[in-house]
């Protein structure tokens, strides 16, 4: 694909106009819910409660994605056919299922996660079972190579977002509302419809997509999402647990910019991993390519840091957060998630290309960051302590794994490490 960097520089454009929109409803939202009351920093909390559970969303659609570029790039109709047909049937009876679930564990897990009104967690499951045909879409672009729609897809979640969570939170500023606004925008998805037409077409034959290789695929997934997601979110579960509303929000607000700069590199990944995925043979020019696009990762991530540690204080007075516990908090932040980022980078590479033992450490390395987190984090100065240390650390060692594997491999073949 010799305009793989090309593709990736436009999808990440349009995704970070998408993103600004995104902080502009944190920004409006920040400030009809601020004061003293907390709600902005349930709003987070209940966000981060909704990333949690929608976990198994995130495992499959890696999975489908993987497949679905690898059977449509290399021609295998029925096979892809058989996997998106799998696909709407298990989601049609997991959405009924789910919504029985969701009504005896709405109290549990409102409990467990320290939500205080059982209104909001009710309307986190509401978003979690709205996410499961959104991830169908999410998936069917990606893999498909869609970027283009993709990117309008979610610029349209992002408008949709900042519109009806302004207006509602302005009527009535609850964090409900907040909450609300990321499950209305998911209807954002309709709009692929236009493009029934250039859907995957069926086949007479379709072939089932539970095999050994795609249920091997799913369990190594399951390990990597359950990682990325320790990496990327676990800080804010051990605040939630231990910190106050004032340190949570303080906390929160800091999280917010510094988690900005994988989110607004991360459509480099979204495409590396389809172009890797799609491929069972990688080329010298290939390959190139992709390290092209890592090195510009990389770049982005690095310059993105720079940037918020000089501009920290005007990206907070965006938040109406510029308090100097958020400010003192950003610079340990932003360096941590730069090695967050250039994990992801990494770890990414190695499940498109299925190393199943470079996925699975990087999933683990994941789950042991959160675990120290959880252990020693019990407030904000030893939290940000932590979190460059551990991270820091995780890199290294999976850098190192994946080295000597791109030397035994040649970064040619994607088979089992």
């Amino acid at each position: 694909m010799n305009n793989l960097l090309k593709s990736s520089l436009v999808f990440s454009a349009v995704s970070f106009l998408t993103l600004l929109i995104h902080y502009g409803f944190q920004a409006i939202v920040s400030r009809l819910l601020g004061g003293a009351s907390g709600e902005y920093g349930l709003v987070l909390s209940t966000i981060t409660f909704i990333g949690f559970l929608g976990l198994p969303l995130a495992i499959a659609t890696q999975a489908v994605t993987h497949y679905i570029a690898r059977f449509h790039f290399s021609g295998e109709d029925a096979r892809l056919h058989g996997l998106l047909a799998g696909c709407r049937r298990f989601l049609f009876h997991i959405t009924i299922a789910g919504s029985v679930i969701a009504v005896l564990l709405v109290k549990p897990l409102g409990d467990f996660f320290n939500i205080p009104r059982t209104s909001l967690t009710v309307i986190a499951l509401v978003c979690v079972l709205a996410s499961l045909w959104s991830s169908y879409v999410t998936a069917l672009c990606q893999g498909l190579g869609w970027f283009k729609r993709l990117a309008l897809v979610g610029l349209l979640m992002a408008l949709l977002r900042i519109t009806f969570g302004t207006v509602a939170t302005k009527i009535s500023p609850l964090a409900e509302w907040a909450v609300a606004a990321s499950a209305v925008m998911l209807l954002a998805n309709l709009v692929l419809f236009f493009w029934k037409k250039d859907f995957p077409r069926q086949t007479d034959s379709a072939g089932s997509p539970w095999n050994p290789e795609f249920i091997r695929f799913l369990l190594v997934s399951t390990v990597f999402i359950v990682g990325s997601n320790c990496f990327l979110q676990g800080d804010l579960l051990v605040a939630n647990k231990f910190f106050s509303k004032t340190e949570i929000d303080a906390f929160g607000s800091a999280g917010v910019l510094a988690r900005a700069l994988p989110t607004v590199s991360g459509p480099l990944l979204t495409v590396l991993f389809t172009h890797r995925s799609s491929r069972h043979q990688h080329h010298n020019h290939e390959l190139r390519e992709q390290m092209k696009l890592l090195a510009v990762f990389a770049g982005a991530l690095v310059s993105g840091a720079v940037a918020l540690c000089v501009l920290k204080t005007y990206c907070l007075q965006i938040l109406h957060r510029n308090t100097p516990e958020a400010g003192a908090m950003i610079g340990r932040f932003a360096i941590t998630m730069v090695f967050i980022g250039l994990l992801q980078a990494l770890g990414t590479w190695s499940l498109a290309s299925r190393w199943s033992r470079i996925s699975l450490l990087y999933g683990g390395l994941g789950i042991a960051y959160w675990l120290v987190l959880l252990m020693f984090g019990k407030s904000p100065a030893d939290l940000l302590r932590i979190m460059p240390l551990m991270a820091g650390s995780a890199l290294v060692i999976l850098f190192l794994t994946w080295v000597v594997a791109m030397r035994r491999q040649g970064g040619e073949q994607p088979g089992q490490s």
